[in-house]
């Protein structure tokens, strides 16, 4: 059974940077295409960006494109996200998630999720 592990949330200033790691067991990333996604308080579950299992295509939502870039260790069967550039907007859980098997936005075709990272942007 996957098993994914988010790491890496907290505090951070506005403009700063954080890097979300994603630790996956119980399979081998370099097989999956992964997503990350991002809930705040009320408001639902949004996918703001994929890489493909080939690492051929990634996808980021608007809000982030330009300043969130998701990479692989594929050694360390981890994914990353790195933030740049955080407004207190970015502020929300973060999640990772497997992909049935299809590159895909869709929340429902994702299988296995981790159990998430506070991300919080404040002065």
């Amino acid at each position: 059974q996957l098993h994914l592990v988010e790491s890496g949330g907290g505090l951070v200033q506005p403009g700063g940077s954080l890097r979300l790691s994603c630790a996956v067991s119980g399979g081998t990333v370099s097989n999956y295409t992964m997503g990350w996604f991002r809930q705040s308080p009320g408001k639902e579950r949004d996918i703001i960006g994929l890489l493909s299992w080939s690492r051929r295509s990634t996808w980021y939502d608007n809000s982030v494109k330009g300043r969130f870039a998701i990479s692989r260790d594929d050694a360390k069967n981890t994914v990353y996200l790195q933030m740049n550039n955080l407004p207190p907007d970015d502020a929300a859980i973060y999640f990772c998630a497997k992909n049935r098997a299809l590159i895909s936005t869709m929340l429902r075709d994702y299988d296995s999720w981790g159990q998430g990272t506070q991300v919080t942007v404040s002065s």
